[in-house]
């Protein structure tokens, strides 16, 4: 299994930054991914490269032209490969894990297009997109942090991609609620101690412990995400347990109505 990414870009030298350090760096050079960029401008038809214009109607800003787009996703799509053609876009569905793990069985190349200045034209999402992502309620100088952030968040659930095939699987979102808090050597640092359980080597009693921790994140932190959590009836028990526990964790399992998740 193996996953592959195109990207329309005015700026490729962005993406050879990050893809060439670390796990991303490893996963291209075994062949868990392949990520070809391509440089917009090449596919504009003037002698000057020129991809954006005023924008009809008057206002601030430029506008990409759909001349260059329409070339260069041609062009990308010329070798008969099947592709996702997706725009970058804060007005697109919002990623989340379960996109990113749909996006990682996706069976064909997922060609990104990255936008830039004030927006682009509308033409390009009628003609070439299949769906617009976003990662995020805010905006941005252009897709290409937002098309990294997408290929990352695929790329590590590749199996191969991450040395350990368990660390995909117990993360914050994996599991639909934050992640537990970990710990390394030493076991004591300026005052602060690592929990006993975690030194006991009780196996059964350090996953109840991390679930607890998690579980007691997600509350304090992100309750919302209890509201579509797929819970256990252990996770409900250790619910209440850690609201009986923390008087500020009920009122806010109230207000959120988090009760009807556990019943």
């Amino acid at each position: 299994m193996s996953a592959g990414f195109d990207i329309l870009t005015l700026f490729p030298g962005m993406f050879q930054a990050y893809l060439g350090e670390s796990i991303m760096k490893r996963a291209v050079q075994r062949g868990l991914i392949d990520v070809k960029v391509y440089n917009t401008r090449d596919y504009a038809a003037d002698k000057h490269r020129i991809v954006d214009d005023y924008p009809y109607g008057g206002g601030s800003g430029m506008v990409m032209k759909i001349e260059p787009l329409y070339r260069a996703v041609q062009s990308v799509k010329a070798d008969g490969s099947e592709r996702l053609t997706v725009l970058l876009s804060p007005q697109g569905t919002l990623f989340h894990q379960g996109k990113a793990e749909a996006l990682a069985q996706e069976q064909r190349r997922i060609l990104f297009i990255c936008g830039r200045y004030e927006g682009i034209d509308e033409r390009v999402k009628e003609l070439l997109v299949d769906e617009e992502i976003s990662i995020g309620d805010y905006v941005m100088t252009g897709g290409e942090l937002a098309a990294l952030v997408i290929i990352d968040s695929v790329a590590r659930l590749i199996p191969g991609v991450l040395g350990d095939e368990d660390s995909a699987k117990e993360e914050s979102f994996t599991w639909g609620i934050l992640d537990y808090p970990h710990y390394t050597r030493p076991p004591e640092f300026l005052g602060l101690k690592v929990p006993d359980v975690l030194l006991s080597g009780n196996h059964r009693e350090i996953a109840r412990y991390r679930r607890k921790e998690a579980l007691r994140r997600t509350l304090q932190r992100r309750p919302d995400l209890l509201e579509r959590a797929a819970l256990s009836r252990e996770d409900c028990a250790i619910i209440d347990e850690l609201c009986s526990e923390d008087t500020e964790m009920t009122r806010k399992r109230r207000r959120k109505n988090e009760s009807d998740t556990c019943c």
